[in-house]
């Protein structure tokens, strides 16, 4: 076996010294040499090898150490983004968590002398919330990556419309009290004036001395024969308003045999419809595979103001990933940033919103005025069902 072969134990402790990290004073960043001691460094320092790297040093050094402090700042705040992205910290944990790697770029090649002025550093510059404590600097990451930002504003949005919808049905329950309160209030006067009309009333004596006679059986029958004659003149009464309504409930029959007003079959019909729409209507409404027009002025410096694209995939319902139609980029925007677009006449469509969201459908025909078109639904259960005016924002161009 050689004197420096690698399985002495010469070798093999050399190696286990060289494992682990040594003091920061004796490390060369530019030949990126690691010392164990001063008189080792001092001879690395009168290397040849050395020379050289500090003759390309001279030449521009402001240069390297400004290199060597963004590969720095960079490789720690990639630290703290995978290992305390959310947390509150010491810096002084962060900063032996990142020079537990042998091969880190070390502080003493950069323009920061010490962990307290990078520290500083990242505060002023905002990327880290630094906090000077009687325990040391704790430093916060602060996450300004667009993917999470992306993420906040779409749960944000979540948050608004929940809320608008619990004040929507907060509403409907404060109108429903109020009838109801309205109602209870209109019962009880009219139970009150019953109530009065049926007190009994005191027997008075009149001025004039006349005695008060009662004569229990004659005022029996008179109030017998009273109660016959109002409770059959009642009964005439309810007799004769059937016959009326009889008689007007066969007139409204003829009119509709004969066309003249809407049957119940066409009123079941319209509250169905009415039901659907209810039910369908979201306040979100993009697809997959219809044909879009970006309306965002931020994006007109790129090219992408008023051009057509597809949407590709959708996101959280109200982010679109779409495809431009002239170069193929793709990009993701949010619904309030595009527009539908409407195909020429017999051209196919989707319908994105209302009672038959979802359906493939033939344009028949556009109304200008009124901003809305004439549409044919083709395939599934309401297959040939014609709708006469669908909203231009409900229906968009199916992409081939």
């Amino acid at each position: 076996m050689g004197k420096n072969d690698f399985l002495t134990p010469k070798a093999i402790a050399n190696r286990i010294k060289a494992k682990g990290l040594q003091k920061l004073r004796w490390y060369c960043q530019m030949c990126q040499k690691q010392c164990r001691d001063e008189n080792g460094f001092k001879c690395h320092c009168m290397s040849e090898s050395h020379q050289r790297q500090m003759e390309i040093f001279g030449q521009n050094p402001n240069r390297i150490v400004g290199g060597y402090s963004e590969e720095f700042e960079s490789q720690f705040l990639e630290h703290m983004k995978r290992s305390h992205r959310f947390s509150r910290i010491a810096a002084t944990v962060v900063y032996n968590e990142y020079i537990a790697d042998r091969h880190h770029v070390h502080m003493n090649s950069t323009e920061w002398a010490t962990l307290t002025e990078f520290v500083k550093y990242l505060g002023k510059t905002g990327k880290c919330k630094v906090e000077e404590t009687p325990k040391g600097w704790f430093i916060t990451y602060i996450d300004r990556d667009s993917e999470t930002l992306f993420k906040e504003k779409m749960k944000n949005k979540r948050i608004r419309a929940d809320l608008a919808d619990e004040e929507k049905q907060e509403r409907e329950i404060k109108k429903q009290r109020e009838r109801a309160e309205q109602l209870m209030g209109s019962g009880n006067i009219d139970g009150t004036e019953q109530q009065l009309e049926l007190q009994p009333k005191p027997l008075e004596k009149s001025e004039t001395d006349q005695k008060i006679k009662l004569t229990l059986g004659s005022t029996s029958k008179a109030v017998v024969k009273e109660r016959a004659e109002s409770s059959k003149f009642v009964f005439d009464e309810i007799d004769n308003e059937k016959r009326e309504k009889g008689n007007k409930d066969s007139e409204k029959a003829g009119k509709n045999v004969k066309g003249g007003g809407k049957s119940v079959l066409d009123e079941l019909m319209r509250e169905e419809e009415q039901a659907k729409e209810w039910s369908n209507r979201k306040d979100y409404w993009l697809c997959e595979g219809v044909i879009v027009k970006v309306m965002s002025k931020a994006l007109a410096d790129r090219g992408y103001y008023k051009k057509k694209d597809v949407i590709r995939k959708v996101i959280d319902k109200y982010v679109g990933e779409i495809e431009m139609l002239e170069n193929k980029h793709v990009l993701r925007v949010d619904q309030e940033e595009l527009e539908t677009v409407i195909p020429q006449i017999g051209g196919l469509v989707r319908i994105v919103n209302g009672a038959y969201r979802g359906s493939k459908a033939r344009l028949l025909a556009i109304d200008t005025d009124n901003f809305c078109a004439k549409v044919q639904i083709e395939r599934g259960i309401y297959d040939g069902k014609i709708l006469k005016a669908i909203d231009y924002e409900d229906i968009s161009k199916l992409a081939q």
